[in-house]
Formats: structure tokens, C-alpha cells, sequence
């Protein structure tokens, strides 16, 4: 199980400054830090689900480590991967395990098996913009219909239902999904296809085919488009709800509980839950009556082997770092820690890096 310990604050922008010079070497990980030691400049780009607590994490350890920039590009999950597997950067993000083909390709490649690191969790959410609608409460009859196109007007009775007494407009419900590959539409479309039986067809993947609504970019995209269009609804990261001051709409669970998204409900959905040997660990639809229901990990992608042994130990370096002393950032910025145990089979697996 994860850390439950949590609270909530406003994240900031997505984005590191300070890239490196000159073209990213494939890195993998490598020592303990080292203040003022031999000087790295790395490069990573992927999911933006974990991006603000990446963007603080990477900030930080280089205050305490000058000789060590990392730059962080938030292109999503399925960019990332890509360049993961190109090898145009020294460290990937996704927040969907690679496939047995995007495993196939790396090994072809580099003929290696690909390392993949847990590094924290967090929930997607239903933001929404509906004036004088605070608390909006879904069924799984409602979610799972205004996603699947099925419900169209805000003010259907699968939605008036759970919202006795709410001002619900006769209004068309827009919906805003991933225009891009993304790790967040994995997680979303995952706990969709678990939750909604034969309502929703689209099936589960970084990209799909979506049956209804606008594309927009990234979670930050997403997050600005909802605020710029009125009775919108679409799903975004926890954080990036809380950065901008969203309305998040509270869910069914799988026990029939109404509940409000929150970093220790996203907790709960881990609770108990064994992890794979690959740590690959997904839970489309947790059991547990006080589980969020859409809550997944985001992983860092790793190069086993690595021609700069900076790189390497740089890189090793930040991520055991991130999972101890960074824990408390991920805290405040309303992330999942993983627990004690997780972080130890990270760092066992980290010693598959040579």
C-alpha cells in the first residue's frame, strides 16, 4: 500500500528550465548524491500528470546539488515514451506501464529489458464549470454516461438524481478530453471500461477514439478549457484541479459511496494492494468503500545501461531523493507517497542499472 498521510496545495508551472547542453545520453541511475560533486545535466519529458511535483522535486535537488540540472518537458505520456524508446533523453514518463510491445521495441533496440519506476500517485478528477453548481455529486449512471456521449443535457434525470436541489441547467454538457497520447487518458479510460459495462465501447489506451467532446492538450490544456467554456465538464489530475481552482465533482465508487476526490481517498484505492514484480501496479476500480475510484502511479523510465557515469550517477542520485527527503513535497502538492516498502523494492530495482 501507498502513504496516507496527505494534504493539499497549489502546484506550479509544469515546466523545467536549464536544459542540457549539447544532445541527452541514454542514462539509467547510479549513487548516493554528492553536494558540489562532478557536475550532470539531464534531460526527461513525458507524462504531465506528475509534472508540478516533478517541476518542485527537480528544483530543489538542484539547490542542493548545483552541479545537477535536470530539464522535465510535460509532452504526455505517449510523446514520452516515445522518446524514452528513441533515445533522444536521458529518462522517460508515463503514467501507463509500458506495453509488452513498447517492451519488445526497447529491447530490440538496445537489447536490454527497459527499467520502469513507481515514483508517486494521484487521482483524475472531474473538473468541471458550472455557475451556482458547487458540489456536484455522479452516479456511475451519470459519469459514465456523459463520457460515452449518452447523457447530453445537464439537467437528465441520471444527473438530478444525486443533486437534490441543485440550479442544473437546461444546458448542453461539453466535454473536454486528451487531444494527446496520454498516460491520464490511460488511468481515465482504464477505470471507464471497468465501471461502465457496456455503456462505454471506446475501450482503454493512451489514445481513443473518443465518442464525444473537444480535445485539448496536456492536463494544463485541459484545465484551461475548462475554465474558458462554460457547462463543461472533462477529467484532469487531482493537482492540476487544485492549481487552478476547479470545481472537481464527487463519484460512485464500486461499493455505491459517493466520494469527493481528495489525495487521501486516492490513497485508499492502493490500500492492501499487492505489488507486481515489474511494479507496474494499476487498480481500474478498487473495492474499498473509501477509495477514490480513479487513482493510478506515474513511473520514470530508465536506460539499464549508460555511456556517462555522471549521467548515471546523477540520475539515481535525484530519484532517491525524490522518494525520501521529497516525500514532503509530494505531500503538499496533494500527491500519493509511496510507502516505505515500495521505495525499497524502487530502489532494488534501480540496481538493475549498470
Amino acid at each position: 500500500m501507498l502513504g496516507l498521510s496527505i494534504s493539499a496545495c497549489t502546484p506550479t508551472s509544469p515546466d523545467v528550465a536549464a536544459p542540457p547542453a549539447g544532445a541527452p545520453t541514454p542514462a539509467a541511475s547510479g549513487a548516493a548524491p554528492a553536494a558540489g560533486g562532478a557536475s550532470a545535466s539531464l534531460s526527461g519529458a513525458g507524462a504531465s500528470f506528475p509534472a508540478p511535483v516533478y517541476q518542485r522535486w527537480f528544483n530543489d535537488y538542484n539547490k542542493a546539488n548545483p552541479g545537477t540540472q535536470i530539464s522535465y518537458q510535460s509532452v504526455g505520456s505517449g510523446a514520452g515514451v516515445e522518446q524514452f524508446l528513441a533515445g533522444t533523453v536521458d529518462f522517460g514518463a508515463t503514467d501507463a506501464p509500458l506495453t509488452a510491445e513498447e517492451r519488445a521495441k526497447f529491447k530490440a533496440k538496445y537489447n536490454a529489458e527497459p527499467i520502469q519506476v513507481p515514483m508517486t500517485g494521484g487521482s483524475v478528477v472531474f473538473a468541471y464549470n458550472l455557475t451556482d453548481v458547487k458540489d456536484l455529486k455522479l452516479s456511475r449512471a451519470a459519469y459514465c454516461g456523459i463520457a460515452a456521449g449518452k447523457i447530453t443535457k445537464w439537467n437528465d434525470p441520471a444527473i438530478a438524481k444525486a443533486n437534490p436541489g441543485a440550479k442544473l441547467p437546461d444546458q448542453t454538457i461539453q466535454f473536454v478530453h486528451r487531444s494527446d497520447g496520454s498516460g491520464t487518458t490511460f488511468q481515465f479510460t482504464t477505470h471507464l471500461k471497468a465501471a461502465c459495462g457496456s455503456t462505454w465501447t471506446a475501450g482503454a489506451n493512451k489514445s481513443v477514439s473518443w465518442p464525444v467532446g473537444t480535445g485539448a492538450k496536456g492536463n494544463e490544456g485541459i484545465a484551461a478549457q475548462l475554465q474558458q467554456t462554460p457547462n463543461s465538464i472533462g477529467y484532469v489530475e487531482y493537482a492540476y484541479g487544485k492549481q487552478t481552482s476547479l470545481a472537481m465533482a464527487a463519484i460512485e465508487n464500486k461499493s455505491g459511496q459517493i466520494i469527493a476526490p481528495s489525495p487521501e481517498a486516492g490513497a485508499e484505492a492502493f490500500a492492501g494492494q499487492k505489488i507486481p514484480a515489474d511494479l507496474a501496479l494499476t487498480v481500474p476500480d478498487p473495492t474499498n468503500p473509501k477509495a477514490y475510484p480513479i487513482s493510478g502511479l506515474t513511473w520514470l523510465l530508465l536506460y539499464p545501461q549508460s555511456k556517462d557515469a555522471a549521467k548515471q550517477t546523477a540520475l539515481k542520485s535525484v530519484i532517491d531523493w525524490s522518494l525520501t527527503t521529497g516525500k514532503a513535497t509530494a505531500t503538499e502538492l496533494g500527491y500519493v507517497p509511496l510507502e516505505d516498502g515500495l521505495v525499497a523494492k524502487v530502489k532494488e530495482e534501480l540496481t538493475k542499472a549498470k
